[in-house]
């Protein structure tokens, strides 16, 4: 786990702090007002999380089946096909940038993040650290004309075989492959990973 950007964020996070945290309240309805900027993030926030939903169970079913088929080596190789289309067709499908990122990138072209993503991956890190459950840990904010939103990604068992300490030799060799840059590796059951980030205009 990428520790040490947890701590050098926590000075950023001031600077989001004010936006975050009346984001997040917005999203569970603890805003007064009712105003149309107020209902148009509530019915973002409830769009993302389905998407997240959609997303993550397309994905899983098939990393499951090619684990039982194949193996962990094999789930690699399906996932480094499988997990980029279909975060492509759903972007194209819905309008929302829809894509996955982490302080430890498995895919250096696609998982890197902003500014605005690693400040909130280090935030949903130093909770983690604290108590809060991974599946527990969303943020979204209004930020240059456009709503935001992230869903932490908890490392389950299933993810060990591939992201945890001990990898196998077909394992690494597949990662070898696929992600030759590949910095995904080291996390502990339930540690953050990283998140499903989403993008769309703010109105």
């Amino acid at each position: 786990m990428d520790r040490q950007g947890a701590n050098q964020g926590s000075g950023r996070m001031h600077h989001f702090g004010t936006l975050l945290l009346a984001t997040a309240l917005l999203s569970h309805g603890a805003l007064a007002g009712g105003n149309t900027a107020d209902s148009t993030a509530s019915t973002r926030t409830e769009e993302a999380r389905a998407l997240v939903g959609r997303f993550v169970g397309q994905l899983k079913p098939q990393l499951q089946q090619a684990m039982a088929a194949g193996g962990p080596a094999h789930a690699v190789a399906v996932c480094a096909e499988v997990a980029p289309a279909l975060m492509d067709s759903l972007s194209a499908e819905t309008g929302w940038q829809v894509r996955r990122v982490s302080l430890q990138a498995r895919n250096a072209e696609r998982a890197e993040p902003d500014a605005w993503e690693r400040a909130v991956l280090q935030q949903f890190a130093a909770r983690q650290a604290a108590g809060t459950p991974a599946s527990q840990l969303q943020q979204a904010a209004v930020t240059d004309g456009r709503f935001r939103y992230m869903q932490a990604q908890g490392t389950e068992g299933l993810c060990l075989a591939c992201h945890g300490e001990n990898l196998s030799p077909a394992v690494q060799e597949a990662l070898d492959t696929h992600y030759p840059d590949d910095r995904a590796t080291g996390y502990q059951l339930g540690e953050v990973r990283g998140a499903i980030s989403l993008i769309a205009p703010a109105s």
